[in-house]
């Protein structure tokens, strides 16, 4: 894993390890680095087996705002929760109602980015498919939604 900002960091060596140490067990987590809008964001991934959790933050490590969002049938709609903070900054609810609607998963995603910055939140999420596709949370287009990524996901964020 390599930073878009250039140089390694402390979080991607710990990345590398984790993520050899998870070998086939069922738990991955991956952190990674990304310059977006001139703002350095740091992601965690941690892929459980009908789960993923996600955390997006940029300037400090606190945990901000947490949702967790499910699939909900028969109508196959998606339910979003603020477990913390989320009452006036919705800031990372639609990441994960949008997360849940192409992988069929439970999503739980915590955000600390700045505030009412809409552009800045689209990109990270951007980011975010983008890194979880190259993980190979993703199924063939031809198949339905179900417990990993469509391939379809970069594409409806890019549009």
């Amino acid at each position: 894993m390599s930073s878009s900002c250039g140089k390694p960091s402390d979080i991607e060596a710990a990345s590398k390890a984790a993520v050899a140490s998870a070998g086939s067990g069922g738990v991955q987590v991956t952190n990674f680095t990304e310059l977006v809008d001139e703002v350095t964001l740091h992601f965690q991934i941690i892929r459980l087996a009908k789960q993923i959790y996600v955390w997006i933050g940029s300037e400090s490590a606190k945990l901000g705002n947490l949702y967790a969002a499910a699939p909900t049938r028969p109508n196959n709609t998606v339910s979003v929760t603020s477990i913390l903070g989320g009452a006036s900054d919705n800031t990372g609810s639609g990441i994960a109602r949008r997360l849940v609607l192409k992988t069929g998963l439970n999503i739980i995603v915590a955000c600390n980015i700045p505030k009412n910055n809409p552009m800045l939140e689209a990109n990270a999420e951007k980011k975010l498919i983008e890194k979880l596709i190259t993980l190979g949370y993703s199924r063939p287009k031809s198949q339905s939604p179900g417990p990993e990524l469509s391939s379809s996901l970069l594409h409806s964020v890019s549009e």
